[in-house]
C-alpha cells in the first residue's frame, strides 16, 4: 500500500529548518524525472498567487552549475530568485541552491526512487530566514506549506494513473 502525501517542516540545530515532502506517483522515474529536468515546468508547479516567472531564456540546459534566475512576489513584494543547480544525476536526484533570494538559506534536494511500480518524490529544503522567530512561523512557514502542498496536488493531477 503506498502512504498518502506527507510533508512535514521541522527545526534544525544551526537554526534552519528542514522540509520534507513525499508524494508516490504511478508512473515510472523514466517518465516522472524529464518534467524536472524541463525548468519551463517551474511555473506550472508554482501557485498563480505567487505571479512566479522565469527571466532565463527557454530552454534551460540542466547540468551542474546551470544558473536560473526568476521573477515572482511573495506576500505581494516583487523579489527576484537565482538558484545554481549544484548536483545533476538523472534520473534520480538534483540539487538546486539559492544564490540570490528571499531566503538567508535555501538548498533545494529532489530526489526521485522506483517504488511498488511508480515514482517515489521527495523534496527535501533546507532554508533560513531572516528575523526567523518571527518570520518563519508567522509567515514563511504557513507559505512554505502552501506552496508545496499546491506542488504536491498539481503533481498528483498531471500524473494520474494509466488508464
Amino acid at each position: 500500500m503506498i502512504a498518502p502525501p506527507s510533508l512535514t517542516i521541522s527545526d534544525l540545530p544551526n537554526g534552519s529548518h528542514l522540509l520534507v515532502a513525499r508524494l508516490w506517483l504511478p508512473r515510472s522515474v523514466e517518465e516522472i524525472f524529464p518534467f524536472f529536468a524541463d525548468a519551463g515546468n517551474l511555473d506550472a508547479l508554482t501557485p498563480a498567487t505567487l505571479q512566479f516567472k522565469i527571466i532565463t531564456p527557454l530552454p534551460i540546459r540542466m547540468e551542474a552549475g546551470a544558473l536560473i534566475d526568476y521573477r515572482l512576489r511573495l506576500r505581494g513584494i516583487p523579489l527576484r530568485w537565482r538558484t545554481r543547480i549544484n548536483t545533476w544525476q538523472p534520473p534520480h536526484r538534483f540539487v538546486d541552491e539559492q544564490l540570490h533570494g528571499p531566503y538567508k538559506q535555501w538548498l533545494h534536494e529532489h530526489r526521485f526512487e522506483p517504488l511498488d511500480g511508480g515514482t517515489l518524490c521527495e523534496d527535501r529544503v533546507e532554508y533560513a530566514v531572516f528575523c526567523d522567530f518571527l518570520a518563519n512561523p508567522l509567515f514563511v512557514e504557513p507559505d512554505i506549506r502552501r506552496i508545496f502542498q499546491f506542488r504536491q496536488s498539481k503533481l498528483a493531477e498531471l500524473f494520474p494513473p494509466k488508464t
